[in-house]
């Protein structure tokens, strides 16, 4: 067993891991991985070179993230994820701190390696949509010029530069952005994306919860008209209520997919607003 870099000939066999572990990437989620960040990634491999687990890293100014810690069934138990950590943490180690999201499982592990938790957050799941409550009077399109203004409100909200991951996810998915005003009186916008299981939507980031409830609306309208694989998904803060009480209203059948925390570790919490709903590793699960 080795660990090494991971390179874009390595991107199916971690799609067959996401396959097993039940997750919804596609090969451009792990493909901007590899571009944001060439070195970011590393995968750990068996004797005869076959990849069998997974660990990937974005690096902003002054804090980071650890995603798609995937670990093939037949190899698990060995301590391959944590040593997957390990190399990670190796990775960002002159970062001040250092986030991840963890599901109940996982979080015993990331605790030993000092990551703390920061707050909750419930991806929540649906096949149909009630759309008579899916009202979204001031969320327009968010267009290719639009993305200046979402630069200079992102930055504030996220602490650090993540235009180039915004940029990709319009350009995948670019009828799931919207917006709520324009130019300098912007006051919240969402991304979404396609996936292998369903359609997720985040990250939201608002002023306040009735600009969020606007854009989630606006979203879950367009997934409601637009042919997905089983479903639509949203990851819901529990800081963000008023969104929560949205979503439950707003789909049928829905359920919890499974709930997850926010952790991190080092110096201090990397500075992101309650403002901001969804995962701001956006595709790392």
């Amino acid at each position: 067993m080795r660990f090494r870099k991971m390179e874009t000939t390595d991107i199916p066999a971690g799609l067959s891991l996401c396959r097993s572990a039940g997750w919804n990437q596609l090969s451009r989620d792990w493909e901007i991985f590899l571009a944001l960040d060439p070195d970011g990634s590393k995968v750990c491999v068996d004797h005869d070179g076959n990849v069998i687990g997974t660990v990937t890293t974005l690096r902003y100014n002054h804090f980071a993230w650890i995603g798609m810690v995937l670990v093939d069934p037949a190899h698990q138990r060995k301590g391959i994820g944590l040593k997957l950590l390990e190399q990670a943490l190796e990775i960002l180690k002159h970062s001040e701190s250092v986030k991840l999201d963890a599901t109940a499982a996982g979080r015993q592990v990331y605790v030993k390696l000092g990551f703390e938790d920061e707050y909750k957050l419930s991806r929540m799941w649906t096949a149909s949509l009630n759309t008579q409550y899916l009202v979204s009077p001031t969320a327009t399109p968010l267009e290719h010029d639009d993305l200046d203004s979402v630069a200079l409100f992102d930055q504030s909200v996220f602490g650090a530069d993540r235009m180039p991951l915004l940029r990709w996810m319009r350009e995948g998915a670019p009828e799931l952005a919207f917006k709520v005003g324009n130019g300098d009186q912007l006051r919240g916008y969402c991304f979404g994306r396609a996936g292998y299981r369903f359609t997720q939507i985040g990250p939201v980031v608002a002023t306040n919860a009735e600009i969020a409830r606007d854009l989630v609306s606006a979203a879950l309208k367009r997934c409601a008209i637009t042919p997905c694989r089983s479903g639509c998904a949203a990851s819901i803060s529990e800081s963000i209520t008023a969104i929560g009480t949205l979503v439950p209203r707003t789909m049928r059948c829905t359920s919890e997919m499974f709930s997850f925390l926010r952790m991190y570790c080092a110096s201090s919490p990397a500075p992101i607003s309650p403002r901001e709903a969804g995962a701001a590793s956006s595709a790392s699960r």
